[in-house]
């Protein structure tokens, strides 16, 4: 595993990458669709915000059909699960991230069983 603190720093330091970050800490894994819906932002924003985090290796995601979802990287080292955790905790309780997580919770058709409607 190639990540670095200065990758993680960074990948931390965008406000689109930590609010997808904490859904997936709070979800474990979702479609770029639920993601969008959540954080109300188009999906090729939404897209390249999550490309950064799997090529930086923070994120992984596998394709089901037309769909990809992504979830934390389990291969991610301890220090940088920790340090992950430990942020998504500190900003839960920040307005912006209290309204993407009921967003996503009141989301109409939401996935189910892996499948985007």
């Amino acid at each position: 595993m190639t990540i670095s603190v200065q990758l993680l720093i960074q990948a931390l330091n965008d406000a689109t990458r930590l609010r997808c970050l904490q859904l997936l800490q709070r979800e474990g894994e979702m479609c770029v669709c639920e993601i969008t819906y959540a954080l109300d932002v188009i999906q090729p924003k939404v897209s390249r915000h999550l490309a950064i985090l799997k090529e930086n290796e923070i994120v992984i995601d596998r394709r089901n059909g037309q769909w990809i979802y992504y979830k934390l990287n389990p291969a991610m080292p301890d220090w940088a699960s920790k340090i992950l955790a430990a942020a998504c905790d500190g900003i839960s309780r920040e307005p912006q991230f209290k309204t993407d997580r009921t967003r996503l919770d009141k989301m109409p058709n939401r996935p189910v069983n892996s499948h985007c409607a």
